[in-house]
């Protein structure tokens, strides 16, 4: 009798310690285990998507929570929907890690895999503890896999720890001039102050870009990484690669708090553009509001470039102006003019607002001698459809002295017969 109740009591306690195991882990990492494994039709949804928009003028109507399209020439939103919001950003934190890799690391450096790294859960390149692998694989194993063990190997590696390395990725926010960003992990998965928001991660991404080495790396649909010596072949989770005219990267992500994340880049001829899409419910629904975005900024926008506008509209002001700025006691009467540049060169604009450019320039007319090198002597004023984008200084280029009394001698004695 004893023996069966003292089994009684061990099964029971046995169940208990079980499920208080799986509380713990399921508590301390609630989105270790999920895998973001929808199966869509991805051709069946750009055929609807793209009908959609084609139908209409409107600004899409997203299902997803947050949405954002970002000219890259300008570094401007075009379109935006809670873009400035705060939330969690699941694996498309990644872009983040791999810019501090790549900027802080050698491709060629192998890495020995720890037990923390193998044991990292949720989307995984399959690593093992010991397991040798580089730098560079490593990268691709975590843009392209979206594996969260090699986010923590690269993390290991270069930080020293997961904690070392999220101070470097906020110290690289703040350089960037990211204000409502804020890091935690190296592969995203939900942490309360782990954020960013839809328009600081288009900077990223952006920035990313920017590295040609990141740029191959998240363009590439398949590729062969090699581990302890042996081949393994891996594709790509960005189900818009190679399935949309024009798109060229970036990263996928999902976690229960962050929902269906997808972060693009497409260009067709001059519009360069990036599409956030946050806090989507299924993948399919993320694919459609991606693909509305992006045939939505091409059937819309056009670029211009405004900085020749602009420059083909000061030099016409210049011609009827310069010589009508009179310089007091001067010793030259002639002034030098340019006007400042703008950030960027050429900027997306919606086509129906191409001629609605205006550009407004006014000046002094009257100085007084001296007039300083670099002096501001006037503006313009840059407007497409009455809403103002830029207001650019106009310069004096050479310092013009005051005249002294030699001066007004040697003027006098030159109108003498």
């Amino acid at each position: 009798m004893k023996n069966r109740i003292s089994k009684l009591l061990y099964l029971i306690f046995f169940k208990i310690s079980i499920i208080t195991i799986l509380i713990i882990l399921i508590t301390n990492n609630s989105h270790a285990y999920i895998y973001d494994d929808e199966i869509i039709d991805v051709n069946e949804i750009k055929e609807e998507a793209i009908q959609t928009v084609a139908t209409t003028t409107e600004e899409p109507k997203l299902d997803s929570r947050i949405g954002l399209i970002f000219d890259r020439n300008s570094k401007s939103i075009i379109y935006e929907k809670n873009a400035q919001k705060q939330v969690p950003m699941a694996s498309t934190t990644k872009i983040m890690t791999a810019i501090i890799v790549l900027e802080n690391a050698k491709l060629n450096d192998v890495v020995t895999i720890d037990k923390k790294a193998a044991g990292t859960g949720g989307s995984r390149l399959g690593l093992k503890t010991n397991n040798k692998i580089t730098v560079h694989d490593l990268l691709y194993g975590l843009m392209l896999r979206s594996g969260n063990d090699a986010a923590v190997a690269l993390a290991n590696h270069i930080g020293g720890s997961v904690e070392g390395f999220a101070e470097l990725m906020n110290k690289k926010a703040a350089e960037m001039g990211l204000i409502n960003s804020h890091f935690v992990t190296p592969h995203g998965l939900d942490q309360s102050q782990h954020y960013t928001t839809a328009y600081e991660l288009a900077c990223m991404a952006d920035y990313a870009l920017n590295i040609q080495k990141f740029k191959e790396i998240v363009g590439c649909k398949n590729y062969n990484i090699t581990i302890n010596g042996k081949s393994k072949l891996i594709s790509n989770t960005n189900e818009l690669l190679g399935n949309l005219n024009g798109v060229y990267g970036i990263k996928t992500g999902f976690t229960n708090g962050a929902g269906r994340c997808l972060v693009t880049s497409c260009k067709r001829e001059d519009l360069d553009i990036i599409t956030i899409v946050l806090g989507a419910d299924t993948k399919k629904i993320r694919t459609s509001d991606s693909i509305k975005l992006i045939e939505y900024a091409y059937k819309n926008y056009k670029v211009i470039n405004i900085q020749e506008k602009i420059d083909e509209q000061f030099e016409k002001w210049k011609q009827l102006n310069q010589k009508r700025i009179n310089i007091n006691k001067g010793k030259s009467s002639t002034i030098q003019l340019e006007i400042e540049k703008l950030k960027y060169t050429k900027m997306a604009v919606e086509n129906n607002k191409i001629d609605s450019l205006k550009i407004e320039i006014n000046s002094l007319y009257y100085l007084e001698a001296p007039v300083e090198e670099n002096q501001i002597i006037g503006s313009a004023k840059i407007q497409i459809d009455n809403e103002t984008i830029a207001t650019l200084n106009i310069i004096n280029t050479q310092k013009i002295e005051k005249k002294q009394v030699i001066d007004y001698f040697i003027e006098f004695l030159s109108l003498l017969p």
